[in-house]
């Protein structure tokens, strides 16, 4: 086969539509996992931003140069089958069908996203409720969604815009409070006493994790805050204690704490409230 054969051939084949679509898909994706790859790599090593506030930023602009990536392989699919893509965005009536059937949404949702970010509303890894119903760790900062995964590992997805309340527990410092109900029948005064030797070996349990000042002190360690309730709900007096530790470690703190109150109540025969259930001779006559 000669060289102008080998020519006319290539010529052929790149003027075939579908041969063009698969090389324009091609070099968009490079394209788009080089600029992805790119922008994690000068945001993850940039000193403007901590390292969970770059990873929600490097997420969202990883998912708009995506959306971006998918729009030009559109237009350009539409350009190669000789639909003028210039001219049916500059007429109007199209325009306005486009924002009809979602712009208005898409932009919502852009504009909600960058609003969070900006606002540091939230940020990837963050435990958070959304919109009072919603609560897992943030898997993800979109162009428009946002994705968390709750408890089970399952993967919700909310629109930016329909976002309108954030319970944030990832702000740096967290509260521990722990309240403890014991019977009517326990001495207030020795109560108080085991729980102050709580707060005490708490404090030595998570003395790596309660949140501190410049000079390395505990800002809050554990105490015990007195008496909460002389009736919760008709069982026993409840007693409240609580302590401040960092953010991050808040959930595994938090059952450490409840591990140390079960052990020194068991250890020291505290009762705890509880319903006696009381059988009538009918009850046992209909049971038999």
């Amino acid at each position: 086969m000669s060289l102008s054969q080998i020519n006319e051939l290539l010529q052929k084949i790149l003027e075939n539509h579908i041969t063009q679509l698969l090389i324009g898909g091609f070099v968009i994706f490079i394209v788009a996992v080089f600029l992805q790859r790119l922008v994690r790599s000068v945001l993850s090593r940039t000193t403007l931003m901590d390292g969970k506030e770059s990873d929600t930023v490097i997420s969202l602009l990883q998912s708009v140069i995506k959306y971006i990536a998918i729009l030009g392989f559109l237009f350009f699919a539409l350009s190669i089958f000789g639909l003028d893509v210039g001219g049916m965005l500059a007429g109007a009536g199209v325009l306005g069908i486009i924002i009809g059937f979602g712009a208005q949404s898409l932009v919502q949702d852009l504009l909600a996203g960058f609003f969070i970010v900006y606002e540091k509303q939230l940020q990837k890894g963050d435990w958070v409720i959304v919109n009072e119903k919603y609560e897992g760790i943030v898997e993800e900062v979109g162009f428009r969604v946002l994705k968390i995964r709750d408890w089970s590992a399952t993967i919700i997805s909310i629109n930016n815009g329909q976002v309108t309340s954030v319970e944030n527990f990832n702000k740096s410092k967290m509260r521990v409070l722990e309240r403890v109900t014991v019977s009517y029948y326990e001495d207030p005064t020795k109560v108080l006493r085991i729980l102050e030797d709580v707060c005490t070996d708490i404090n030595h349990e998570l003395r790596d994790y309660l949140k501190q000042n410049i000079s390395g002190q505990p800002i809050e360690p554990f105490s015990v805050l007195g008496v909460d309730s002389v009736n919760d709900q008709h069982q026993g007096y409840r007693y409240i204690i609580s302590g401040l530790v960092g953010d991050l470690n808040y959930f595994g703190n938090a059952r450490t704490v409840k591990t140390i109150i079960a052990k020194h109540m068991f250890k020291n025969q505290i009762k705890m409230p509880h319903q006696a259930i009381h059988i009538t001779d009918m009850d046992q006559h209909n049971g038999q």
